[in-house]
């Protein structure tokens, strides 16, 4: 029943997904540009802690509203603790009418082939169990992809989908997310080679199979729009990959279709230092921006 309506909600409703599931290796940065230093910690359970607070000041701040904001991406640490009172995910779910996703990847392989594969998953079923047993809609993976190296993208499409299937099995929505980096000097070349996978890789679901997607801006406006139209594809996500919220949000309105599922370009410009007030003028310019780009 949950899952109907959340399916409705991301499928008809105009908003964005806000990525806020920085894990281990990615955690330390997103602090910093926080306004917390490396030496307010000195060990992970201090560091989690403190970006649970991060994280909770954006999720109970006003201007964070289910009219602009569709979902939340969250890391498993996030989903284990609670938001005023409540287990995080449904505290989004039943106060703010936010669609809770998770990231279930375990970080990126070594790069072979131009291309990072993601590491294995050997906890995966007992970490879908335990979404299930929250109101979480939909799950997140990242591969990035270098080099426009045909085996290396097949690789990374393949591992997606396979993991997909497994996913979907469970009874969630997963996103597949490979990433192109956005500093490739061939960019454009990975970007076809991609799509051209991802299509082939589509056709293999059952019918009544969708998976969402999250992908780099394109070189080329309007490049993916024969994915945002595939019946097997619920919504193409778009990832900021390093661009700045302003060029993010540019490349976005050249994308038709497309709505931004951003983490850096999202949170930039907040900071621990702010008073309420200021922190939440700040957030809400952001996610009337990126709200803005989404809706073209």
């Amino acid at each position: 029943m949950e899952y109907q309506k959340q399916l409705q909600r991301i499928k008809n409703d105009s908003g964005f997904i806000a990525a806020l599931d920085q894990s281990g290796g990615s955690t330390p940065k997103a602090l910093e540009n926080y306004g917390v230093s490396g030496d307010e910690y000195d060990n992970d359970e201090a560091m989690f802690d403190l970006v649970h607070e991060m994280r909770a000041r954006i999720m109970t701040c006003d201007s964070f509203d289910n009219e602009r904001v569709l979902g939340a991406i969250l890391f498993e640490d996030t989903m284990d603790r609670e938001v005023n009172g409540k287990p995080t995910a449904n505290y989004l779910w039943e106060d703010k009418n936010i669609v809770p996703f998770l990231k279930v990847d375990k970080g990126l392989a070594e790069q072979m082939s131009g291309v990072q594969v993601m590491r294995p998953m050997p906890d995966l079923e007992a970490l879908l169990d335990k979404a299930k047993k929250y109101p979480v809609f939909g799950t997140k993976m990242r591969s990035v992809i270098y080099e426009p190296n045909t085996d290396g993208i097949k690789k990374v499409v393949q591992q997606q989908f396979d993991v997909a299937k497994q996913i979907l099995s469970k009874g969630l929505m997963p996103i597949v997310e490979p990433e192109v980096d956005i500093n490739s000097k061939d960019k454009h070349e990975c970007e076809l080679l991609l799509k051209a996978d991802i299509l082939r890789n589509l056709e293999r679901l059952n019918d009544d199979q969708q998976v969402m997607l999250k992908l780099t801006l394109p070189e080329e406006g309007g490049f993916y729009q024969e994915l945002i139209d595939h019946p097997k594809v619920l919504k193409v996500v778009a990832l900021s990959g390093g661009y700045s919220r302003q060029n993010a949000c540019d490349k976005l309105e050249q994308n038709p279709g497309m709505i931004a599922s951003f983490s850096r370009a999202f949170t930039e410009g907040l900071s621990k230092q702010q008073s309420d007030k200021e922190f939440a003028d700040t957030i809400d310019a952001s996610i009337d921006k990126i709200y803005k780009a989404s809706k073209v």
